[in-house]
């Protein structure tokens, strides 16, 4: 296990390594920012101090070499528009964008494992029929439509829910949580609904194809054939063997929820890590930008890693040993 786990670090370390320089070159390759944060009055003399202020008078792969000495001690560069370190914005906004990624993910998989659950049990029933219809426009509609008209109808309309915003806020360990309050509650349930029904659709249809293959697997007949009650038999046998490719699946949607919840954050003008980078975007802020694509690519490396070894926790055939990975 310790093996495998050094290799797997291994490994990621040269993934960083990559990544860090693609994400480099093809975000200072694009635009000049200083266009966007001087004024247009100021004279050539002020302009050729603002480009060394910033470390852009060097050629791009000494900009790197600079940019990659100064992240092997965290130092991910100081954001062009805040003057402040580019990490320290981006786990500034990181409370926010898991809480709402949690939130999302909960809803997902306390909806969307029962009603597939039940969807691959009784595939011909009408509820059953129902449900897969629905989770078809869960898939079809984009988020950015379904966003809008969550604040058109509960916003506009009834008036039970805040469009905008994170809400009342308390803080647990140093960090500001609006979960725990009911006005944090009231902010968080639309976008939090909106960012699940994409995943809450896939969990569905997932569970529902796995639990109609577990059910006609030899194991299960040969349990239900034992005279065993239908409800021993799916909790014991059939949820269990279900599992290993739906946590599979969770690990990396939560790693894209994370990742992709920008349109989200931006509709509902949520204060997380997607809401920065549009920001930080639109005036080129580039250690902004680079900072938060590589903590998305360290984070999914480490759900990669902890899906691997939930998913050898799950399935006991599996050993990881030095020669071979997980899954």
């Amino acid at each position: 296990m310790l093996t495998y786990i050094l290799r797997r670090l291994a490994a990621s370390a040269v993934l960083l390594l990559v990544m860090s320089l693609l994400v480099f070159v093809g975000v200072y390759a694009i635009g000049n920012p200083v266009d966007l944060l001087i004024s247009p009055e100021a004279d050539q003399k002020e302009i050729e101090r603002v480009i060394a202020a910033l470390g852009l008078d060097k050629p791009l792969w000494q900009q790197y070499l600079i940019f990659l000495e100064r992240a092997l001690s965290g130092d991910l560069g100081r954001s062009f528009a805040f003057h402040t370190p580019a990490i320290d914005l981006i786990l500034s906004r990181m409370p926010a964008t898991l809480e709402l990624a949690l939130a999302a993910m909960l809803i997902a998989i306390a909806a969307g494992i029962p009603l597939g659950l039940y969807a691959g049990l009784k595939p011909d029933s009408l509820i059953a029929k129902s449900i897969m219809a629905g989770s078809i426009f869960g898939f079809s509609l984009p988020t950015f439509w379904v966003g809008l008209m969550l604040i058109m109808l509960f916003s506009v309309h009834l008036g039970w829910l805040p469009s905008t915003g994170r809400g009342e806020t308390v803080a647990l360990f140093g960090v500001q949580w609006s979960i725990f309050t009911w006005d944090g509650l009231r902010h968080l349930a639309m976008p939090a609904f909106n960012l699940a029904l994409f995943k809450l659709s896939l969990l569905i249809r997932l569970t529902r194809a796995s639990t109609c293959e577990a059910l006609l697997q030899d194991y299960v007949k040969f349990a239900r054939a034992k005279g065993l009650r239908m409800r021993r038999v799916v909790g014991v046998h059939v949820l269990k063997n279900i599992m290993i490719p739906i946590v599979t699946v969770i690990g990396l949607e939560f790693g894209s929820v994370l990742a992709f919840s920008i349109v989200t954050e931006t509709i509902f003008a949520w204060p997380g890590m997607g809401k920065l980078l549009i920001d930080s975007i639109q005036v080129l802020d580039r250690p902004v930008v680079v900072a938060y694509l590589l903590v998305i690519v360290i984070v999914f490396v480490f759900i990669n890693l902890l899906v691997d070894l939930v998913y050898s926790a799950l399935d006991p055939r599996v050993r990881l040993a030095p020669g071979h990975a997980a899954g």
